[in-house]
Parts: C-alpha cells; structure tokens; sequence
C-alpha cells in the first residue's frame, strides 16, 4: 500500500514542530484539555502523532483518536498506550462512520486549513457531539497580515498544501460566516500561535 505524505513525515513530526515551535505544540494539548470533564465521552479527529491527545486521556472517561495516517496512528498508540481509555482507529473527518450526537467533546487539531470542504467537516463534527457538548478546533494562524504566506512557506518545503491561511481576524470570520456566531477563540501563543475555537453545541 502507497504511503501517503503525512506516514513518511510521521516519524519525525514532533521534531520538526518542537524545533520551530515548541512553546505553542507543547501547549496546545494544555489548552483544549482545559475544555474536557472527567465523565467526557471524547472523539479526536485528526489527532496526528496524539500531542494533544496525551493532554485529553487523563482528563476524560474515554477517548477515540482518529487519523487518516496509519503512521501517523502508531505513534499516537505509542505516545497513549499508558492510558487504558484510548481508542485508535483509522477515520476521515470528512465522513464519520458513527451516530449522530454521541461525543461529549470533538476535537479537530491543524486541520481545517487542509481541507477542501471545511464547512462539511465541521457539519460533521457537530454532527456527532452531543446537544450541550462542545467542538474544539485548534488552527495554526499568522500573527498579523505583515506575516501572511509564513506557514505555507515553511510547511511548502514539505509538499502540504494548504487550503486557506488565517489570521486571528479571519479565523473568527470564518466561523461566522458558516453562521457560528458564537465561538470563543483564545490563542496560544508561540512562534507560530494556534488559535483554539470552541463551538458550543445548543
């Protein structure tokens, strides 16, 4: 089977983001398990190498961390095999073979900026949270429109394309354009920020 971009780069992901942005990767995961309670029934989607979700597992009842990448999923399975509440599975944000309204929390990390259709994997990311749950999704964003382009052209040097690029500004537009208008969004800082957006489920 042809491996894909993101299971060769799988093996040395986390150096690379520790390398160039260590404050803000390491902090990320901080963040959004500052969102989980104990009883949490958790869905990660996209979760990558599992930086965040090594920050979710102790927080929460259980969680499910999903990746496209098979590389990608084992060293996630690695990075939470101390946890006895993950489950790792293969999964495309874009169609989520489960019911709706089951998660307490859903998680979508440096995602949606890849994406294609956005709006549609944020439809079904609501989709499978619970009324009263959350949405999380934590974004990488330029810190100001003088830094426009930065991201693409030093993630460019490993072939990722991405989709659409934002500033704190534009990330919040974006959301509200979709029609979510009310989306708390904190920053966390670093050379490169994450912007984390979080969607409350009515």
């Amino acid at each position: 089977m042809k491996k894909s971009f993101w299971d060769v780069v799988s093996g040395v992901y986390d150096f690379f983001e520790r390398v160039y942005n260590r404050q803000c990767y390491d902090s990320t995961g901080v963040r959004v398990a500052e969102e989980i309670c104990s009883g949490d029934n958790v869905l990660e989607c996209a979760c990558g190498t599992g930086a965040i979700s090594v920050h979710v597992a102790p927080k929460c009842a259980s969680l499910t961390a999903t990746d496209l990448s098979v590389g990608m999923l084992r060293k996630a399975e690695k990075k939470c095999a101390k946890f006895g509440n993950v489950r790792i599975k293969k999964a495309s944000i874009m169609e989520l073979k489960c019911p709706d309204g089951v998660f307490d929390k859903v998680i979508a990390g440096n995602v949606i900026h890849l994406l294609d259709e956005p709006y549609k994997a944020i439809e079904e990311l609501m989709r499978v949270c619970k009324p009263g749950g959350k949405v999380i999704i934590p974004t990488y964003i330029n810190k100001s429109e003088s830094s426009n382009g930065l991201i693409p052209k030093l993630l460019g040097v490993f072939v990722v394309e991405f989709k659409r690029e934002f500033d704190l500004e534009s990330y919040g537009d974006f959301f509200r354009e979709a029609g979510y208008e009310s989306v708390r969004i904190s920053v966390v800082e670093g050379r490169m920020p994450c912007a984390v957006a979080v969607i409350e489920k009515k």
